[in-house]
């Protein structure tokens, strides 16, 4: 399947009889959460071949699926103890039935699917066996482990190398990106460890795509440290945003004034991902206090609560060994990296990528 097709999601009876006795498909679990969505049809929003691993040690790698895509539906953590993550949720193709395009294309995609799974003579799993599989009791009365699609990735993939070429021609002839974005991944990417290669260009290179991107209206350099030296303490805001709010995100210059030189701000990473929406105007979309932790498969408090953007997702533009990753996470906000706009105040429209870069990571 491909970006732009339109497939129908199958009936909650047909999916179950594709699982295991622990809802799941080649290791990825159909959650509770996917039931709402059973019966309706919708666009293919990305080919899910691969995507990130954060359920191992820094530095992150990527992961390749087969048969999996990425439709435009989020898991809403009802059954995964009020998780606010949002994580956009992952499809098996057999779960899906194509509706519209090429008939030769859709009989070899229902061939490929398993064509009419409602076919099979006995229902493999039950929707309370799908619930029951969802956490994990601590035999020592801890706190329960969450099995979810995120923390299920490295069960349902396979190891995918940074250098292996074959997920960037399926990155483009998917649809998930155009030759642009891929031409200036892979430009940023070997300018990015060019001047981290130790010969000392690093310094000459910060500064010249300083001084050249801003011509072009750009940011600074996506990894430039924070000012505040590591160890002192970071700096807080308190707006009280709420859902709906329009917000605008600081400038990047102002915004390495709050974290320190390893980009923290009171234990939140800035990330070089959320640099582009430096200067850009976006909504709320929640408030932020809990979620579950990909490593550890726990529920986590958040100390200080953070923030969601409407629209606002990682790109995958700047970050090592996992470029084009389509999985489209939220990226965490700290309110001191915000300031609170007006509905009325000039620009005030919420759009998404007002003030993207044009150099070395233009968008398709």
């Amino acid at each position: 399947m491909s970006v732009g097709d339109w497939v129908e999601i199958r009936s909650k009876e047909e999916i179950l009889q594709t699982l295991d006795g622990k809802g799941q498909l080649d290791g990825m679990p159909f959650m509770p959460e996917m039931f709402r969505f059973c019966g309706q049809r919708l666009q293919v929003h990305k080919r899910a071949h691969k995507t990130c691993d954060y359920t191992t040690l820094y530095p992150y790698h990527m992961r390749r699926l087969e048969g999996t895509v990425h439709l435009e539906t989020r898991c809403d953590g009802e059954a995964h103890g009020g998780c606010q993550a949002g994580c956009l949720l992952y499809w098996k193709e057999v779960w899906l039935k194509p509706v519209s395009g090429d008939p030769r294309k859709l009989a070899a995609l229902s061939s490929e699917t398993g064509g009419d799974v409602g076919a099979a003579s006995s229902q493999r799993c039950s929707e309370s066996e799908v619930s029951a599989h969802t956490q994990q009791s601590d035999p020592n009365g801890g706190p329960p482990t969450y099995v979810c699609q995120a923390t299920q990735v490295p069960h349902a993939s396979k190891p995918l190398a940074w250098w292996d070429l074959r997920q960037y021609f399926e990155d483009y002839w998917s649809g998930n990106v155009g030759l642009g974005r891929i031409f200036s991944g892979l430009t940023y990417s070997t300018y990015y460890h060019l001047s981290q290669a130790g010969i000392g260009l690093g310094p000459a290179m910060r500064w010249f795509y300083n001084k050249f991107h801003g011509l072009c209206g750009g940011t600074l350099y996506p990894r430039t440290p924070g000012l505040i030296p590591e160890g002192k303490p970071t700096p807080s805001g308190t707006l009280n945003l709420q859902p709906g709010e329009l917000v605008r995100v600081k400038s990047h210059e102002e915004i390495l004034k709050s974290v320190d030189s390893s980009n923290r701000n009171r234990g939140m990473y800035w990330d070089a991902e959320l640099v582009p929406y430096c200067g850009g105007t976006y909504r709320v979309l929640r408030r932020v206090t809990r979620l579950i932790d990909e490593k550890t498969a726990k529920m986590v408090e958040m100390k200080n609560p953070c923030i969601i953007l409407d629209s606002v997702v990682c790109q995958a533009r700047y970050s090592q060994c996992r470029m084009l990753c389509p999985k489209a996470m939220y990226p965490y906000w700290r309110e001191i990296w915000l300031e609170r706009v007006e509905p009325n105040a000039p620009g005030a429209s919420g759009s998404a990528g007002e003030k993207l870069p044009v150099l070395l990571s233009s968008q398709r």
